[in-house]
């Protein structure tokens, strides 16, 4: 080894070590079962989770696992090409068209990812002559995303209107603005104000982009996310979201809107034209998990429901939870080692829940992060209320 490999090894063991010290580690836990709401160990225990994105909890479920299989056996394993040249099938062009529906929008397109979809959108329709304005707390692949391009580059305190009405003024005479945000914040879980963003965007004449991830298929009237809850589909130009949570927990994403966004994107967008296209498989359990969606508002009412049980259980105990109606429910410590030692006694007690601490949250906000699923029961939830409060009291001394 030369002497920069040794040089940086030792900067990157101290870089890990200060991560450990800090309480900012993030190990990663194995499990050996199916994603679920319960899950197994890598010693063989039970875990209750509580952490997945798994929101309807169809990641397990028999139906889309069949969806999966049968694609298999229809369409092959995968595409071994990217779209414009062989890896287009019918249920490709099927499930775009069904997402458009979900969302309100006039056409789609797939993406490996959610991350690819908003990496591949700013670069392929704005430059030099026009501005983006940021959420301050938008995902990171929005964050990289309008960094690929050229176009100026504004941000607005979370949810604060009259700062993006400010950014709006200062961004006046470039050719177009797009004012950008998450549809659900999900260190937070709290929902955009969607119908004010609109108003300022038709009264400054922008154009809005929702990153809907954490909200389509059990947020609105029927899952079609905050966009609808907010009664702003037709006020929307661009709306992202992903296939890896509430829609089966697999992975892909994809960019519904206005058809001549869509139609560029499918030239120029450069994650769609040099990634291999979505499986069939994930492409044909997605197409199960809409039809699920459609038949029924059983799964979108469970989870809201066991989203209710728990935030009032734990305002009960004593816990400190940010407000919201949403299934992420942060439960706030504010010491990153407090947290990181409550997380991981949770996990003695056999509930999986993970802490975050800067510089994934502000400094001093650190939490645990719970993210209830439908698949949960009454007795899941009440079993994670009561395992935070022996965990509380075995780390703190505070009992409930």
């Amino acid at each position: 080894m030369t002497h920069t490999t040794d040089a940086l090894r030792a900067e990157l063991s101290q870089r890990l070590q200060q991560m450990h010290t800090t309480g900012v580690f993030k190990p990663e836990r194995v499990m050996t079962s199916p994603q679920a709401t319960h899950v197994t160990d890598d010693a063989g225990r039970p875990i209750l989770n509580l952490c997945a994105n798994n929101y309807l909890g169809l990641a397990d479920d028999p139906r889309v696992i069949d969806a999966a299989r049968a694609a298999l056996l229809t369409w092959g394993f995968g595409m071994a090409s990217v779209r414009f040249i062989c890896g287009t099938q019918t249920i490709h062009r099927t499930l775009e068209g069904r997402l458009a529906d979900l969302v309100g929008a006039e056409d789609a397109i797939l993406f490996g990812s959610c991350f690819d979809a908003n990496g591949g959108v700013f670069e392929a329709l704005f430059d030099e002559r026009d501005a983006v304005i940021s959420d301050a707390l938008n995902h990171a692949s929005i964050i990289d995303g309008i960094r690929l391009c050229k176009a100026e580059r504004l941000r607005y305190a979370n949810r604060d209107m009259a700062e993006l009405e400010d950014r709006l003024k200062e961004s006046a005479g470039k050719r177009y603005r797009l004012i950008v945000t998450d549809g659900v914040f999900s260190m937070d879980g709290y929902l955009a104000p969607l119908a004010q963003i609109c108003d300022l965007a038709q009264t400054y004449d922008a154009l809005v982009m929702v990153d809907d991830s954490h909200a389509v298929g059990f947020i609105g009237p029927n899952g079609g996310g905050t966009v609808e809850l907010a009664g702003v589909s037709d006020r929307v130009d661009i709306v992202t979201g992903t296939l890896g949570k509430a829609l089966g927990g697999a992975s892909g994403g994809y960019v519904a809107g206005r058809a001549e966004i869509v139609q560029v994107l499918r030239q120029r967008a450069r994650p769609y034209l040099f990634s291999n296209s979505v499986a069939p498989s994930i492409v044909a359990a997605s197409l199960q998990v809409l039809d699920l969606l459609a038949e029924s508002a059983e799964l979108r009412t469970n989870v809201h429901t066991n989203a209710a049980r728990f935030r009032t259980q734990m305002t009960d105990a004593g816990f400190e939870l940010l407000p919201g109606q949403h299934p992420i429910v942060p439960v706030m410590f504010g010491d990153a080692l407090v947290a990181a030692a409550v997380a991981e006694e949770l996990f003695t007690h056999g509930v999986y829940a993970v802490a975050f601490s800067f510089p994934v949250v502000p400094q001093g906000k650190a939490r645990i992060r719970v993210q209830l699923s439908a698949a949960h029961t009454s007795d899941d939830v009440d079993t994670a209320v009561a395992a935070f409060i022996a965990a509380r009291t075995a780390v703190t001394g505070e009992r409930g």
